[in-house]
């Protein structure tokens, strides 16, 4: 194991102490009856990602603690809408379940009328799983603090670039919401992935670039990347030290992507209640906090309430962002 994912992974471990402190759920088992059978968990992205290393570890806990079986099946395309649209149109028993991530809540507004569901009104938010905190990352030679950075940028029009891993994506939305909020005109240079933006950066073919920790950890350790800030309201504990944006000088800057389980719409309450439940028990306990601090995320484990609330809130943000700045893809 290297020394970045070790640190990630401790980071994770020191995140248990959420435990103490878990939604509310209604007392009793809302529905006793389930599950009597198999559950099928739809991940709508080909296997090891991230969302295939969560989605495996809950449906492993799911079957241990139920003794039915949780059967995870990949269907990867357009970015995961594949997958959600055949458990949209799946029966609304608690039998058929899809991961949801925040790329789900951008393809609302990204994709428009080829949208083939509606994520609002198709879905019953179970709960948001984890929280994955992106890092601002840039060249060495390039500033060591945002604010210095922003003042660069506006000396500069429209020539520091910044690399994505495609049109859309978690890392273009992430620089496009810091150009919009700290009015700076910059460079989009989209790639087929992380990876080659990544190599870039470190080159200095480009300037910066908005990366999962999991990626970016290693080479900030080894001195060939700057991290500038982290993207969520609160610092990382596997970057302590790295200020939030919003503490660089950009207030209201966020940026959360996440993991979630949700069902088809008429899922009855006390089925969805009880899979709420128990997810949130689930990420709560420490060998699964372990695992997913190697993909960088945090768990988070809230009720269905609350998941539809935090889904509404994602699909009106990045609606607003994409009007305002006129993404579009490439189709």
């Amino acid at each position: 194991m290297n020394h970045g994912r070790r640190e990630l992974l401790q980071a994770g471990v020191g995140l248990a102490g959420l435990a103490a402190c878990p939604p509310v759920f209604a007392q009793g088992d809302p529905a006793p009856d389930f599950p009597s059978r198999a559950i099928r968990l739809i991940v709508p992205f080909a296997p090891g990602g991230g969302t295939d290393i969560v989605a495996r570890t809950i449906g492993q806990k799911l079957t241990e603690a139920w003794r039915q079986p949780v059967v995870v099946e990949n269907r990867a395309g357009g970015n995961g809408t594949i997958g959600a649209n055949a458990v949209a149109k799946a029966p609304p028993d608690g039998y058929t379940l899809s991961m949801l991530t925040s790329s789900h809540s951008v393809n609302v507004s990204l994709q428009g009328n080829k949208h083939p569901y509606d994520l609002l009104k198709d879905f019953a938010p179970i709960s948001q799983v984890t929280r994955q905190p992106y890092v601002l990352v840039a060249n060495p030679r390039l500033p060591k603090a945002v604010q210095e950075l922003i003042a660069l940028a506006r000396s500069n029009p429209g020539k520091l670039t910044y690399g994505s891993s495609g049109i859309g994506g978690t890392s273009h939305l992430a620089g496009a919401l810091f150009g919009s909020l700290a009015d700076l005109e910059m460079t989009h240079v989209p790639y087929r992935g992380g990876e080659p933006a990544m190599t870039d950066v470190v080159a200095g073919q480009i300037d910066m670039l908005f990366s999962t920790l999991l990626q970016s950890h290693g080479l900030i350790q080894a001195g060939k990347l700057r991290a500038l800030a982290v993207t969520t309201a609160m610092r990382s504990p596997a970057l302590p030290q790295v200020p939030t944006m919003q503490e660089g000088g950009v207030p209201g800057y966020e940026v959360n992507p996440w993991y979630g389980v949700a069902a088809p719409a008429g899922t009855p309450a006390a089925i969805a209640n009880k899979l709420g439940r128990e997810i949130a028990r689930i990420v709560r306990l420490p060998d699964v906090i372990q695992r997913m601090a190697t993909d960088g995320s945090e768990p988070v484990g809230s009720t269905p309430e609350q998941f539809a609330a935090h889904i509404k809130s994602e699909v009106e943000k990045w609606r607003d962002l994409i009007r305002k700045t006129g993404i579009r893809t490439e189709s």
